[in-house]
């Protein structure tokens, strides 16, 4: 199912998937971050780990989600006019 567009959308649906979004971003940081700091002490202990690739590779989303929503802020600040 693919996502509709913000010009789409009710302001009710906007402001929910504003919500839904930045706590996707707090979560994914958080967890990016939590992993760098084990994978970093894992590293001390030990050699390089393969495990460093995960926190690098939940930049993408987190940059996809602040796109969509920098376009819902966006949509929502062109209704409140």
């Amino acid at each position: 199912m693919k996502t509709k567009k913000p010009s789409e959308m009710t302001t009710e649906q906007l402001l929910k998937r504003q919500k839904t979004i930045q706590f996707m971003i707090y979560i994914l940081l958080g967890a990016s971050i939590l992993l760098l700091l084990i994978i970093v002490f894992l590293f001390l202990k030990k050699e390089f780990s393969a495990l460093i690739v995960i926190p690098f590779s939940m930049i993408s989303i987190i940059i996809d989600n602040s796109n969509s929503l920098k376009e819902i802020k966006q949509e929502i600040a062109l209704r409140e006019i």
